[in-house]
């Protein structure tokens, strides 16, 4: 008997950058498979993950915004966090099991005379429950099969660590400004260690990535009552019909371009000619008194869109990354 073919979902060409603003207790592909239902995208990654017990910034590429990526994750990222005094967990966080307790409670004036010794380049030992790899393996995988795990120290940069509050003598607010690969667990944990106590992560909400704040935050839920006003009415039994989300103004009007993820660098507008020739992937010579000599990099324009991103060597651009836009 011949199988009933199913139906294919079509994918939509939706290029941007989506901000969203991740609930707690949903880890970050958790997400992205709730947008991939929503928008039923043709290419869709996110920039740095969150763990199920943080929220907040969560952005999220759609199509020829992945070519973006790492321009985004290299960013800086804001982050408001509660440490809870006088325990230490297996993950340094609320998920964890305890593993070392203390009676130990730091004052604030306590906590106010070491923050500056967590500013500015500082080493710092990842947590063991993280995706960092340790012979071919993930840290967490191998933590959770009762492995000893040690990962090495490594130089992260904190550009800002604020006491914002202090609720109660248990717990302590921070807000930190930071780089590339810093774990705010760890940084609760060595605060508890340098404290003479022991401390762990109970609130984490993720403020900034690079351009993209809280101003610009969308959640799941908004997300969804936009796609409700793209509705039809079907017959019972039938399958309703996958819409195309450029339909919908109010749900795709949440995406910005892509360029917004090129922000640290110069925009330079090219003629169509020589935008024909970048797209092909052939350098081209930049004209104009404001043209740049470089070296540096920059993205170029055409027409009002973005046609790649790359590098400027003697006047002349060489393109990295051509977009199909």
């Amino acid at each position: 008997m011949a199988r009933k073919q199913q139906r294919r979902r079509p994918r939509f060409p939706v290029n941007g950058w989506l901000v969203l603003d991740k609930p707690l207790n949903l880890t970050s592909n958790d997400a992205l498979g709730q947008l991939k239902r929503i928008f039923h995208p043709e290419k869709v990654g996110h920039a740095g993950t969150l763990d199920p017990l943080a929220t907040g910034c969560l952005p999220i590429a759609f199509g020829e915004a992945t070519k973006t990526v790492p321009y985004i994750m290299d960013g800086r990222k804001v982050y408001r966090f509660e440490v809870t005094w006088g325990t230490q967990t297996t993950s340094d966080d609320a998920e964890g099991e305890p593993v070392k307790t203390s009676d130990v409670r730091p004052t604030q004036d306590e906590i106010l005379e070491v923050l500056p010794e967590f500013r500015g380049a500082i080493e710092q030992v990842p947590p063991i429950f993280s995706a960092i790899k340790v012979d071919g393996n993930r840290a967490y995988d191998l933590a959770r099969d009762g492995e000893d795990v040690k990962l090495d120290a490594r130089t992260i940069v904190v550009h800002r660590l604020d006491l914002v509050e202090c609720p109660d003598e248990n717990r302590a607010v921070f807000e930190a400004e930071c780089g590339k690969g810093t774990y705010v667990r760890s940084l609760a944990r060595d605060l508890g260690e340098r404290l003479g106590t022991c401390g762990y992560v109970t609130d984490l909400r993720r403020l900034l990535v690079g351009p993209f704040g809280e101003e610009q935050m969308v959640t799941l839920d908004e997300l969804r009552a936009a796609k409700e006003t793209m509705a039809v009415e079907v017959e019972e039994g039938e399958e309703p019909p996958v819409l195309d989300p450029h339909e919908n103004s109010e749900l795709i009007g949440h995406i910005k371009p892509v360029e917004v993820a090129l922000h640290q660098f110069a925009e330079v507008a090219i003629t169509s000619d020589a935008a024909a020739k970048v797209k092909r992937g052939n350098p081209v010579l930049l004209r104009g008194a404001n043209a740049p000599i470089g070296p540096e990099e920059i993205y170029v324009v055409s027409g009002g869109k973005l046609i790649a991103f790359g590098e400027v060597s003697k006047g002349q651009f060489k393109p990295k990354r051509v977009f199909n836009l």
